[in-house]
């Protein structure tokens, strides 16, 4: 088969890394949510309306990630699913083109990005799945760091294009570096804006091609009769079964509170800086350039400090760091610093903002990595595909109740500070669970 040498599977896996990490980065958080905002015009209403969305989308994919990744153990075709999960992804990330400031619909529009988010996180079971054929114990750590790092490169280039030649800054109809849209996109109806959808696509379309072209699954094809209710009856006896082991059991409890949280804050980080500081879409990208940079140099050491401390003393660090933030962000808005009052005109709100965006990059870039890798450690030989599918299952299975809770909590609240303190809650049970959590897993 094409590109059969490890080399060359390694190199197109992290391809996946590149090709889709601009969804999180130009849709979820920095670019799309706060546009979001804007058409709506204000920020407690988008952050319920945001909440509620990605909540359902949370939901759907926490039912069926564990379902599909025994379905997957049990018959192979891994490349299959991942196709069809990327067409998804295509298709909704391409149907926000609609989202027309004369014309929006905020239900369709939700409902595009929800269809190109469950086919991201379903597709990423799957790639994750693969990691551990492609290096020994002692190497995948670094392998997992290269792919998160190159990720957020992807990631940053991606932004830069929207700023530097398409999303308009204000009521300027200029980009970030005062050119009109490219393509002759019309700044008064928000095409440059609006394009970061199809652009996305586009995006994913053209890299994934190495991953389709080098990366082989070595697992059989064809599934056996009756593979639903068989994958459905193995994930019912491995759930009944973690209490039989421990610390997988407490590592998916952990991680299914941590990670949701720190989804939270890329959910939420956008429409949240917009709504307290009043930043534009190119204020909001700015501050996803400076996480996107800390992200990517801390993927690439947390790789490394994971080889070096092993993966749970990364992810206790990050956790910690996160904390800080989820902390300190109720302490920041236009008018005050930690009860500080600042003059209307400061900027030091803004720069508290940027050097919070800078912590939650790296710990979050290092945490992720981490993550990865530890349910490499944790998991049952053999069964590698069924664990990252209860891995999705322990990311998702919260991922609804975050959003839900952050959205219910502002709605009620109607305030946007409030509405976020669900993440301090998650960050907290996370880090207790991780307690006992044994390095290298279950004994034998």
């Amino acid at each position: 088969m094409a590109g059969g040498t490890l080399r060359k599977r390694i190199v197109g896996w992290f391809c996946f890394d590149w090709a889709s990490q601009p969804y999180n980065t130009l849709l979820i958080t920095f670019i799309f949510a706060p546009y979001v905002k804007e058409l709506m015009g204000d920020g407690t209403a988008a952050q319920s309306a945001w909440g509620f969305g990605i909540g359902l989308a949370g939901l759907i994919i926490a039912v069926l990630a564990p379902v599909l990744g025994a379905m997957a153990d049990n018959s192979g075709n891994r490349m299959q699913w991942i196709w069809g999960f990327s067409a998804m992804y295509v298709i909704g990330a391409a149907g926000l083109w609609w989202a027309a400031p004369d014309n929006f619909n905020l239900l369709l529009t939700l409902c595009f990005f929800a269809l190109g988010m469950i086919g991201m996180e379903l597709a990423t079971i799957f790639t994750n799945s693969m990691l551990p054929d492609l290096g020994t114990r002692e190497e995948i750590g670094r392998i997992s760091g290269h792919g998160w790092a190159l990720g957020y490169c992807g990631g940053f280039i991606s932004l830069l294009l929207m700023l530097f030649f398409f999303a308009e800054s204000g009521d300027t109809g200029r980009t970030f570096i005062g050119l009109r849209p490219a393509l002759g996109l019309d700044p008064e109806t928000r095409q440059g804006t609006r394009i970061v959808g199809p652009l996305t696509a586009l995006w994913y379309i053209v890299f994934m091609l190495p991953f389709f072209l080098w990366v082989y699954d070595p697992k059989p094809a064809g599934a056996p009769p009756g593979a639903l209710k068989l994958a459905l009856r193995k994930v019912l006896t491995t759930i009944r079964h973690l209490p039989r082991t421990p610390s997988l059991f407490a590592y998916l409890g952990a991680s299914m509170f941590y990670r949701d949280a720190l989804n939270g804050m890329y959910f939420f980080g956008g429409i949240y800086a917009a709504g307290m500081l009043g930043w534009t879409v190119v204020d909001v990208g700015i501050f996803g350039i400076l996480a996107i940079v800390s992200g990517a140099l801390f993927a690439v050491v947390g790789g490394y400090a994971d080889a070096r401390f092993g993966p749970k003393r990364v992810i206790v660090a990050s956790i910690l760091l996160l904390l800080f933030v989820a902390v300190s962000i109720l302490f920041v808005s236009r008018g005050s610093i930690y009860g500080i009052a600042v003059a209307a005109d400061s900027n030091l709100p803004d720069l508290a903002f940027y050097v919070f965006g800078i912590v939650i990059g790296a710990a979050g870039a290092a945490g992720q990595t981490a993550s990865r890798t530890m349910m490499v450690r944790q998991a049952i030989p053999g069964r590698m595909t069924e664990a990252f599918g209860l891995y999705g299952l322990a990311g998702k299975a919260t991922s609804f109740i975050a959003p839900l809770s952050i959205g219910i909590v502002t709605s009620l609240s109607q305030s946007q500070p409030i509405g976020v303190t669900p993440l301090i809650v998650l960050f907290l049970l996370g880090l207790v669970l991780l307690f006992w959590v044994k390095p290298d897993g279950d004994d034998p």
